[in-house]
C-alpha cells in the first residue's frame, strides 16, 4: 500500500437524517409501524397493549440499549428480521424522501473512499440509496444486520463495532471520519479514536424513539470535530480534520 493511500481518509457515513431528511416523513412512518409492532407483542394475544405501555418500551429500550429493536431481542424473544422487516415496510419511500440536491457532487469532493455505516436495515437503506443515486460512491455497505459481534447485533454506538469494523477493514482509527447527525454515537466513535463531523440539517426535537434529540447548546460538544449544516460546507473545513 502506498503513503497516499495509507494516508488518505476514510469515510464512514451515516444514512438517516444525514444524507437525507428522514424526520420529515420517513421517521413517523416507521415510529407508526414500531408501535403497532410493539403492541402486538406485548399484547395477550387478543388485545394489543396500550400506547402507555407501548411508549415506555420503545422509549425505554431506546434509552437504555441505544435502539429499541434491542430491547425487544432481550425481553421479548423478538427476531431481529421480522422487526426489521415489519417496522421498515412504509409503502412508496420516494414519495417520503427529502433530501439536498447535488450530494453526489459534494461526495465526490471529500478526498478518501466512503463506507456507509447505518443502524437502518439493509433492504430499506439499499432503496434510499437507490433513491439518492449514491450507490457507486460507498465501496462497502455496512447495515444493521452486519453489526454483529460474538454472536450479538451491537449497532451504533457500540465501541465493539466500532472496533470490530476497523480491524476487518485494516483500518487506523485516526484515518477514520464518522460523519453523523446522532451526538450518541459521535462521542463513542471519539473514544475509539476516530475523528467525527456533526451533520445538523435534518435534526428535529423529537425521533422514532420519541425521546427529543437535537441538545440546546450555544457550543458543539468538545468530542466534534466539525460541525456542519450541510456536506456542503465540510470540504472547505478538511483542515479541522487533519
Amino acid at each position: 500500500m502506498s503513503n497516499l493511500t495509507a494516508s488518505t481518509p476514510v469515510w464512514l457515513f451515516d444514512l438517516d437524517n444525514t444524507l437525507h431528511d428522514a424526520s420529515h416523513a420517513i421517521f413517523p412512518s416507521i415510529s407508526a409501524n414500531m408501535n403497532i409492532y410493539i403492541a402486538r407483542v406485548l399484547g395477550d394475544g387478543v388485545t394489543p397493549a396500550s400506547q402507555a405501555a407501548v411508549d415506555a418500551a420503545r422509549i425505554g429500550y431506546w434509552k437504555r440499549y441505544g435502539a429499541t429493536l434491542l430491547g425487544m431481542i432481550k425481553h421479548h424473544d423478538v427476531r431481529a428480521a421480522d422487526f426489521l422487516h415489519e417496522t421498515h415496510t412504509i409503502g412508496d419511500l420516494r414519495a417520503l424522501m427529502r433530501f439536498e440536491r447535488g450530494l453526489a457532487a459534494m461526495l465526490r469532493r471529500l478526498p478518501g473512499r466512503k463506507i456507509l455505516l447505518t443502524n437502518a436495515p439493509m433492504r430499506y437503506s439499499s432503496d434510499v440509496l437507490r433513491h439518492l443515486k449514491l450507490k457507486r460512491h460507498f465501496s462497502h455497505h455496512i447495515a444493521i444486520e452486519n453489526m454483529q459481534v460474538h454472536g450479538q447485533l451491537r449497532p451504533k454506538p457500540s465501541k465493539l463495532m466500532l472496533r470490530r469494523l476497523l480491524r476487518k477493514h485494516g483500518l487506523g482509527a485516526r484515518r477514520c471520519i464518522l460523519v453523523e447527525d446522532t451526538l450518541e454515537n459521535l462521542r463513542s466513535a471519539k473514544q475509539v479514536g476516530l475523528r467525527t463531523v456533526w451533520l445538523t440539517r435534518y435534526l428535529r426535537q423529537v425521533e422514532p424513539s420519541g425521546s427529543a434529540s437535537l441538545p440546546k447548546m450555544a457550543k458543539q460538544p468538545t468530542y466534534v470535530d466539525v460541525k456542519v449544516k450541510s456536506l456542503r460546507q465540510l470540504p472547505a473545513r478538511l483542515h479541522r480534520l487533519r
